[in-house]
């Protein structure tokens, strides 16, 4: 269904005209009349599926038909989990709202402050926040929201995963009870569910897809290998792919560098992200990885959740998150938007704790491989209902990187896997 037939307002048709998005995704279609009409809801859905215009279009268009704010007034406040997601909601409020003359402000740590205080004392439409930094200018009183309208909470079960509980109720407590509520969260849980009732009035709930479970359109595999050669298969996977950009994810900051120095070592362009990183630094390094200037990011979770990178097509665990629900969110950078996405996982035996979990919240067994070459001394146990791991066999390959020839004594020229 095309934009036009949602009731939205010649400005955001426009707006969304100029950016090419001309029809409306499922949870779009869903969410966008409940939020226009000022119903509450509680929305899940995979990353990629157009989440965040579900609620920012709505709210833009409700927001026209209010007065602007004034001094120190919030008129919505958006809260993300993260710097990142927050940027980059703001990044999408300001292109939707191209044409409207509103007041958007991003607000988030590892920034000075003072530059934010006086920028919110002039008033602010649509208030973008991390819970941290939002409650340091509440308490300078830079803004105030008893004339807030809406409340949205992106990312919900993450801001829970990060410990924000008490943040999340204290920011509540200045809240006034007479507003509509938006709760997004990519999966549920008790927790979730619990918190909806503290927030919600009445609401609906939204879903387009099976809870917990990563896209469709991303093919997962596995590969066996002893912890020892994670490192030269990692370099082997890479150096074979035909990919254009490629995310690969650990669990540690240290890990993040002893991977990316490794791989420069071995003549790779290469480039971290993770939250030892000045936010300046996090966000350039973001930025050229979207435009294509970085071609491998090796990042923590810190990327995991709500970024949006259009055409990433492989995603690499170096190793399995210890939180199951974080391997979705890792494998939803790829895959996005209906396109095909591969996600791709090094795991070794001490990792099949970890490894079962995710196959259990996302209820299937997610299909095993050996590399020839690379067969591991401590095979990967099967897990209940026995995929057994398939071998991949040699065959001929001309590489394009001439500089690799060799790894642990493996002629790269006369192996590939069938990726």
């Amino acid at each position: 269904m095309s934009f036009s037939n949602l009731d939205l307002s010649e400005p955001i048709l426009k707006a969304l005209e100029e950016k090419n998005y001309m029809r409306a995704t499922p949870i779009q279609l869903k969410t966008i009349p409940l939020v226009s009409a000022g119903r509450d809801l509680i929305a899940s859905a995979h990353t990629g599926t157009g989440k965040t215009a579900s609620f920012l279009l709505p709210l833009l268009q409700i927001l026209l038909n209010l007065e602007r704010a004034k001094q120190s007034q919030a008129k919505s406040l958006v809260l993300a989990p993260t710097r990142e997601l927050a940027i980059q909601i703001g990044e999408h409020a300001r292109q939707y709202a191209k044409f409207i003359s509103l007041k958007i402000n991003v607000v988030h740590g590892g920034t000075k402050i003072n530059p934010q205080m006086m920028d919110l004392r002039k008033g602010t439409d649509i208030l973008i926040a991390t819970p941290g930094r939002l409650l340091d200018l509440t308490s300078k009183n830079a803004v105030k929201f008893s004339n807030l309208k809406v409340l949205v909470l992106d990312e919900a079960d993450r801001m829970l995963d990060l410990g924000f509980s008490d943040e999340i109720k204290e920011i509540l407590s200045l809240l006034p009870n007479n507003r509509q509520s938006l709760m997004y969260s990519a999966t549920f849980s008790k927790k979730i569910l619990s918190l909806s009732k503290s927030i919600l009035n009445n609401p609906v709930e939204v879903s387009v897809s099976l809870r917990n479970t990563p896209a469709n359109s991303v093919k997962h595999q596995v590969f066996s290998v002893d912890k020892r050669l994670k490192f030269e298969l990692l370099l082997t996977l890479v150096s074979l792919q035909k990919f254009n950009r490629i995310l690969i994810f650990t669990n540690t900051r240290k890990n993040t560098e002893l991977v990316s120095s490794f791989l420069s070592k071995k003549g790779l362009d290469t480039s971290t992200l993770h939250s030892g990183k000045n936010q300046y630094i996090r966000s350039k390094r973001l930025s050229e990885f979207k435009k294509g200037s970085i071609k491998i990011l090796i990042s923590t979770d810190v990327a995991a959740r709500g970024i949006d990178i259009s055409n990433l097509e492989c995603v690499i665990n170096f190793e399995l998150p210890k939180i199951a629900e974080n391997y979705i969110h890792r494998s939803g950078r790829t895959g996005r938007a209906g396109n095909a996405g591969k996600a791709i996982s090094l795991v070794s035996a001490d990792e099949f704790e970890n490894l079962q979990k995710i196959e259990a919240l996302m209820n299937k067994v997610l299909p095993r491989k050996t590399f020839e070459g690379f067969e591991p001394e401590h095979k990967l146990p099967n897990s209940e209902t026995g995929n057994k791991p398939k071998r991949i066999r040699k065959k001929k390959l001309k590489l394009i990187k001439k500089n690799i020839k060799f790894i642990a004594g493996l002629d790269l020229q006369t192996r590939k896997p069938n990726l």
